[in-house]
């Protein structure tokens, strides 16, 4: 893909940046922090790095605009995305978006896929993300269309976005030969393998498939993203079942747990243990509060009022790595998203009591998430860092988050300039 990237960069930026993400600096230690955590800095940017950063004492520090490291998505459905028009799941409920997905996967081609996919790319790039762990349908004869068209993308876009794929497939198909043949070429091409395990299931053939995922994934060198007790029954059911798994066998490969809502639900006591067996185990977490609170817990003419729902606050107590995601985006399983960050973290706020100003309400967007994600920068702004900014059109967090502000996206350290990214609208540019 040709840069997008074209305008000259600027060598000083004044800005207002949480203080959490401020790494090792001396010359910010005296600067002021407002009451939301924020504090005024100089950047210098050069070669596309930081090479000098100061506090400054600004005399109206409510002139500086909000600056943040572009951010991590690491749950996304860039196959299924914008969907929604084609397969609508009006009721809501997990097991009819299940059928809608697998109806609508079956018109999927290699085109559509390319195009959603590259859709949502766009739009990510725009809202200031700089990587997407996305999962992947591997199921299937059309499936192959799925994992080549995200590849191609993957490639095309690696100056802009680090796209990491997940191949979602039911565990048990792990131990066919097809299966083993089709992970190889996953580890290869740098993926993950994934799985579904929602209950009711059967806990012994549950820890069977499970082990020969870990199994696989430890002779092909690569992790696992599993959906994990996506349910508001038998809490943490499947969780429990890797924790078995994990102490009697000798594991060593990075496993993710996205969705875990039902953990929630489970006494303190419980839920105290078990992550500390997570965290033990380095088992990390992605909470997904978005889809969960769609689609779980769902009665005929009742609100909900207990919501499955990981628990950020206590797996972060006891050492657990937990990132935040956006899941779906107008598909069959959320009407709603936009592969926007900073919309997810407005409602993140209310649904998940974090809030920004926080350090551990700010890390499941930005560090933890990186380091989820195993990415190369951790997501801190200090010298020698990336210079891959996100400059709000807001100086405040409760501005930001009230209304999705205006945004400066900053690449490598030239500003983007959107209009230029050629985006494919043939299939004949695909040959």
């Amino acid at each position: 893909m040709e840069s997008p990237i074209n305008q000259q960069e600027n060598k000083y930026i004044e800005a207002l940046v949480p203080r959490s993400l401020v790494g090792n600096c001396n010359q910010v230690l005296s600067a002021p922090v407002t009451a939301e955590g924020l504090c005024p800095v100089r950047i210098r940017v050069e070669y596309g790095r930081i090479v000098y950063l100061e506090g400054i004492s600004h005399s109206s520090p409510s002139s500086l605009k909000l600056l943040l490291p572009r951010l991590a998505e690491p749950h996304a459905h860039l196959d299924k995305a914008f969907t929604w028009s084609e397969a609508p799941n009006l009721r809501g409920e997990y097991q009819t978006a299940l059928a809608a997905n697998l109806a609508e996967k079956k018109n999927r081609t290699f085109e559509s896929v390319y195009f959603r996919a590259e859709k949502a790319l766009l739009l990510a790039l725009k809202n200031g993300l700089r990587a997407v762990r996305s999962h992947v349908d591997s199921c299937g004869q059309k499936s192959c269309q799925s994992w080549e068209a995200l590849l191609r993308l993957k490639k095309r876009w690696r100056s802009l976005i680090e796209l990491q794929l997940v191949a979602l497939a039911p565990l048990e198909s792990w131990g066919t030969e097809h299966g083993k043949l089709f992970a190889r070429d996953v580890a290869k091409s740098g993926g993950l393998l994934g799985g579904v395990l929602v209950p009711p299931f059967d806990r012994k053939l549950s820890r069977a498939l499970l082990l020969q995922i870990l199994t696989l994934a430890e002779e092909l060198g690569c992790g696992i993203d599993l959906h994990i007790d996506e349910s508001h029954i038998e809490p943490a059911a499947g969780l429990k079942q890797l924790i078995q798994v994990l102490e009697q066998f000798d594991i060593h490969v990075p496993i993710t747990c996205s969705h875990s809502s039902s953990m929630g639900l489970l006494p303190p006591s419980e839920l105290r243990y078990l992550a500390e067996r997570l965290a033990y185990y380095r088992v990390k977490v992605v909470v997904l509060p978005l889809t969960n609170f769609w689609l779980l817990g769902r009665g005929k003419r009742r609100t909900p009022v207990e919501r499955p729902l990981a628990p950020i606050l206590q797996l972060q107590q006891a050492g657990v790595i937990v990132g935040v995601g956006g899941d779906n985006v107008q598909d069959p399983w959320f009407p709603g998203g936009n592969f926007d960050p900073i919309s997810l973290m407005s409602y993140a706020m209310p649904l998940a009591q974090l809030v920004p100003w926080q350090r551990i309400g700010l890390s499941p967007f930005t560090t933890a998430a990186s380091a989820l994600m195993d990415l190369s920068w951790d997501g801190t702004i200090q010298i020698d860092s990336p210079a891959d900014f996100v400059l709000l059109e807001a100086n405040s967090w409760s501005e930001a988050l009230s209304t999705p502000p205006f945004r400066k996206v900053m690449v490598n350290g030239k500003w983007l300039d959107e209009k230029s990214i050629p985006l494919h609208k043939t299939t004949d540019n695909l040959t």
